[in-house]
């Protein structure tokens, strides 16, 4: 794609790229409306909605500038997404810096004249600013231009220029579009975010009550093909209720908030809901539920159809969710279960989490053993133990079990979508039939569709198989749909490295650190594609950040061998032999190709075959074994997993 074809400049057309720290927003948009007074078009991320749908046209725009101008301040100066656009636009000669505040840049940036705006500020009139100006159409190749009168347009606050500013961005509006942008898009009528039930009780162990039934709820909203719902990771950021309800609506971009409490006492529930006006705060609809602890259920059912009937009131007709796409349960004992395990496995805190939320899964069809979403439930709690934590013996007995209880999830509900999901995800990883995993992921995309986790699923699927239209179009469905989640950002991340976009990939893997700085797999991801973009230093600097040892340690094994220093990785590659075993096999495979023992890589991945490795899916879209690409045992594999 051609990087001046996302803003809609001509061809030719060039334009600043303006990277800064969010806290220094206030003078990063006084001086692009100094650029822009000065005739030059700017990029800057103002542009896309805070949720970042389009984020790939971040790294496309940061490609395709003329001139990077960098804001350094005592905040930029610690943001590894600044220096990585510094660094890409220094490499690249194209970097003019600037001082905000009078410090200095960061080691590695220092040899470049940075220019010190900080007493006049980002005026016209302070001499430093046209200095700037200056440097900026040198890089340019083009002749000085007057700085214009103030511009009286009001000020857009990045935070609140949501999909309108993505939609001028996308559809080619163009730089001069954008500057017309005085208010936020307005969002979709039939759009809700339903917010975590507040827990009552009391009872901190009754947490789980209030977080399951408006998941569940959330979900059965979602099956309804005219809303649009918020997913749970995005609604579950505003548990502590520090906004209100406008100000909640603005971030998710949604028209409505569904908002609730829930008390659990002497065997009685009480629920609260309450349907508010996202643009307005006022209350358009609220009800009390009171029943025995016992029609659980039937509460359940008949909070969720109130509030599909006060939701078809405000919008026409939002009808009721497809009782056939439920997956659901009559026994109250089977949904507890269900519930505590759903709160075990979406922690993804560890083994033991995972393995007790296998266990409530398995309780929850021992009370009623045609549950659907259960089914559903454990063949994916099987299927990441196996992928994680087991060793080859066991890993094909579970993976066995998840293909079958994906089976049974779907011959008890067949347009339930969280079991086709399953059952993709079963062949995929666990029989290792990249063919055959194909069907059930259509399935699930075509009954799913709203539901930002399967859509994720079925992104990193298509990226695998090397379909990046595919997987692009699915992870941007899936952040419009949760885009304060930042397991979906790394998942961004990894299909756009699958791709070939190194830089895409560090901007999305920052952005999923932004959102939760402790998510495993990031800082390896990153690593991952400093390595290939030749930045050896800044990749041993994230390998040893990460706490995955299956991305830790090959990666610093494969920096040791770019730094020529192979006792260290031989050392590396001992360590993850002992430590993994036949869960390694794959990262193995990786180093040996890229020390350049292709023979060796090869025999590797042929017994990762042998004991059903899961990091065979990598085999098609891994980069660090490109130099393995031409050998007939490699072609081979990739024919026996259906690749090709």
């Amino acid at each position: 794609m051609d990087p001046h074809a996302i803003e809609g400049a001509g061809p030719g057309e060039d334009y600043v790229f303006v990277s800064y720290c969010r806290s220094d927003e206030r003078a990063a948009t006084a001086i692009i409306d100094l650029l822009d007074r000065a005739g030059f078009h700017v990029w800057w991320d103002g542009l896309i909605p805070g949720g970042e749908r389009f984020g790939t046209l971040i790294s496309k725009a940061l490609e395709g500038a003329r001139a990077v101008v960098v804001l350094w301040s005592r905040q930029s100066v610690e943001s590894a997404w600044v220096q990585d656009e510094a660094s890409w636009a220094r490499d690249r000669h194209r970097l003019v810096p600037l001082s905000l505040d009078g410090c200095e840049p960061p080691l590695g940036f220092r040899q470049f004249q940075c220019i010190d705006i900080s007493r006049g500020g980002p005026k016209a009139g302070n001499p430093a600013m046209q200095r700037a100006l200056r440097a900026i159409t040198d890089i340019m190749g083009r002749d000085p231009v007057e700085v214009g009168p103030v511009s009286r347009l009001p000020r857009i606050n990045r935070r609140s220029a949501l999909a309108a500013g993505a939609a001028v961005a996308v559809v080619g509006g163009g730089f001069a579009a954008w500057r017309t942008l005085i208010a936020p898009g307005k969002a979709d009528a039939n759009s809700i975010a339903v917010l975590p039930f507040e827990n009552l009780s009391g009872d901190p162990r009754q947490q789980y009550l209030s977080d399951g039934l408006a998941a569940e709820l959330r979900s059965r909203l979602s099956r309804n093909s005219l809303l649009s719902v918020v997913g749970q990771a995005s609604s579950n950021a505003f548990r502590d209720r520090d906004e209100n309800a406008p100000a909640i609506a603005r971030k998710l971009r949604v028209a409505n908030v569904l908002d609730g409490n829930i008390r659990a006492a002497g065997g009685q529930l009480r629920i609260g809901v309450e349907l508010i006006d996202g643009k307005s705060g006022f209350s358009k609809w609220s009800r009390t539920f009171d029943r025995p602890m016992a029609n659980l259920l039937d509460l359940q059912s008949e909070v969720a159809d109130a509030v599909g009937s006060a939701l078809a009131a405000q919008l026409g007709s939002a009808g009721k969710e497809p009782t056939e796409r439920s997956g659901g349960t009559t026994s109250v004992a089977a949904f507890d279960s269900y519930l505590r395990g759903k709160e075990l496995f979406d922690s993804q805190r560890d083994e033991a989490s995972d393995r007790a939320a296998l266990g409530e899964f398995t309780n929850a069809i021992g009370h009623d053993p045609d549950y659907a979403a259960a089914h559903a439930a454990r063949s994916r709690a099987l299927a990441v133990i196996a992928n994680q934590y087991a060793q080859a013996g066991e890993r094909r007995r579970l993976y066995g079990q998840a293909v079958d209880e994906a089976r049974l999830a779907i011959a008890n509900a067949g347009q339930f979508p969280e079991g086709h999901a399953a059952l993709g995800y079963a062949l995929f990883y666990g029989m290792l039939d990249i063919g055959a995993a194909d069907g059930p992921y259509r399935r699930a995309l075509e009954l799913g569709g709203g539901s930002a986790e399967v859509q994720s699923l079925c992104a990193l699927y298509r990226a695998r198989r090397r379909q990046f239209d595919q997987a692009t179009a699915a992870i941007e469905r899936a952040q419009a749909l949760d885009p304060l989640n930042p397991s979906l950002f790394k998942t961004q991340g990894r299909i756009r490295f699958a791709s070939g976009d190194y830089t895409g990939a560090i901007v999305a893997a920052r952005r999923a650190l932004e959102l939760n700085p402790k998510l495993g797999g990031v800082h390896g991801d990153i690593g991952n594609a400093q390595l290939m973009l030749g930045q050896i230093d800044n990749a041993a600097r994230e390998f040893g950040a990460e706490g995955v040892a299956l991305l830790a340690i090959p990666g610093r094994a494969i920096v040791a061998i770019r730094r020529k220093d192979m006792a260290v990785a031989a050392r590396e590659l001992e360590l993850l032999r002992r430590e993994e075993g036949d869960n390694g096999l794959y990262q193995q495979a990786q180093i040996l190709a890229q020390w350049g023992k292709r023979s060796e890589a090869l025999d590797v991945l042929m017994h990762a075959l042998s004991v059903g490795d899961s990091g065979l899916v990598y085999l098609a879209s891994d980069p660090f074994l490109l130099s393995l690409h031409g050998d007939e045992r490699f072609k081979s594999l990739l024919r026996q997993l259906h690749f090709v």
